[in-house]
């Protein structure tokens, strides 16, 4: 039986953190194997290595002066081997960085040297074996991840009785190529690994103590999660409850290992347990969790025409601009499609002209003052008249709603409301429901 530990940035963030995690590696023998994600902000005024590393490939690519920026990443890494007394040549590996940026790099390999870099280090200082995730985490070049080869892999890089630390967040197309996961991946490396070395459980340490059922920023002292199941955490990570990428559940549920939400400064801490089938609570909801600043494009068609087939038409127009859709809310001959206001930002006017050139159109406008609240729990299919308290509060507090949205499982229910109402729904929800 072993334990697959992940941690995020802040928990990898200079020395004294490292010295965290060995605390906890070494407190249970199981903690066999370790991902790690490149390190994170000391503080509020300091900068994450990954953002830095994004921020390096763009002067390189525009001409600008990169190896100031570098210098700061390479002086992190240098100050944190130097106070854990490392025979880790860091320095040597930034020299070939270098070189190999001089020579020419792909964005993402570059930007995938914060995690490499970083299990370099935790690897020399917990006296574990270093695994390069690009030699076993394989990614096909429709950019999915090949599990069978993966899995393979992992589990004869770790074999019998191996210590291992792996870097998140990154693997390699069939050329051998870096291909990063979206930001947060490290989190689905962790799983990946878990999943294919059959692990007892999967421990995701971070800087909170397990899930809260609202964004403690907006809600004080909300209430702890001590059990989740796999699709409302993926709810609520998804609607932007950050603690977990919402991917991450994928590779495990089918197996169902248990993830672990745990704080690396609070170990003792019990945290979170996200599982297939939580404990009974009372509790008619989960959690809440949303995101601001969407956009809802409202499409009339004519009467006459196929509602399926102009909503098809539309959607294509957006995959081809490559915008994600969230939502698609509809009437008898009218719908929205609700997208976030990032992902427009450039194509905005060419959707519309688009959109306008389909004869079954006969008008579409542009909400651009949206943002998402999400009520989710599981008890909410056996819980009657939740959806009605969720409205009255609403009407009681001045809440105008623009677009609702309910999984068919019941499971979650999601209002689309003004940007300006955000904090105010969320603290309305929490204080009335839980």
């Amino acid at each position: 039986m072993f334990t697959v530990c992940k941690f995020g940035g802040s928990s990898v963030a200079d020395s004294t953190q490292f010295k965290k995690i060995k605390d906890i590696v070494l407190a249970d023998d199981r903690r066999r194997l370790v991902v790690v994600s490149a390190m994170g902000r000391r503080n509020k005024e300091d900068y994450k290595v990954t953002d830095m590393l994004y921020l390096t490939y763009a002067h390189v690519k525009y001409g600008g002066n990169y190896k100031s920026i570098l210098d700061v990443i390479r002086a992190r890494y240098q100050e944190a081997a130097a106070e854990l007394h490392l025979d880790y040549d860091v320095a040597a590996d930034f020299d070939k960085l270098e070189q190999r940026i001089q020579t020419g790099c792909s964005e993402e390999f570059l930007v995938s040297r914060g995690e490499y870099f970083c299990a370099k280090l935790m690897a020399a200082y917990l006296g574990y074996e270093f695994v390069d995730a690009a030699d076993v985490v394989h990614f096909r070049y429709d950019g999915t991840v090949d599990d069978e080869r993966t899995s393979r892999d992992i589990a004869a890089a770790f074999g019998a009785g191996k210590r291992v630390v792996i870097p998140g967040f990154y693997g390699s197309y069939p050329s051998g190529e870096v291909k990063l996961f979206s930001r947060g991946g490290s989190d689905i490396t962790g799983a990946i690994v878990a999943k294919a070395v059959s692990a007892d459980k999967y421990e995701n340490w971070t800087d909170v103590s397990g899930v809260y059922m609202a964004d403690p920023r907006i809600v004080d002292n909300p209430r702890h999660i001590a059990e989740v199941t796999y699709d409302e955490l993926r709810e609520l990570s998804y609607m932007g409850a950050s603690v977990l990428h919402e991917e991450t559940i994928l590779p495990i549920r089918e197996i169902n290992i248990p993830i672990y939400i745990l704080n690396t400064n609070a170990p003792q801490d019990k945290g979170t347990k996200i599982c297939k089938d939580a404990a009974k609570s009372k509790q008619a909801i989960t959690g809440i969790a949303g995101k601001k600043n969407f956009k809802a494009f409202t499409i009339v068609k004519d009467t006459a025409a196929s509602k399926l087939k102009v909503i098809q038409a539309v959607l294509d127009i957006f995959d081809r601009f490559g915008v994600p859709v969230e939502h698609i809310p509809t009437s008898i001959d009218s719908f929205n499609v609700i997208v976030e206001s990032k992902y427009t930002e450039k194509v905005t006017y060419d959707i519309l002209t688009e959109i306008a050139k389909l004869d079954e159109v006969v008008s579409v406008d542009i909400d651009n003052d949206l943002a998402l609240v999400a009520v989710v729990g599981r008890n909410m299919v056996t819980n009657t008249g939740i959806s009605g308290a969720i409205f009255s509060i609403f009407g009681k507090h001045g809440i105008n709603i623009k677009t609702i949205a309910q999984g068919t499982r019941e499971i979650n229910i999601t209002v689309g409301i003004a940007n300006a109402d955000f904090e105010k729904c969320i603290r309305a929800i929490y204080e009335d429901m839980v």
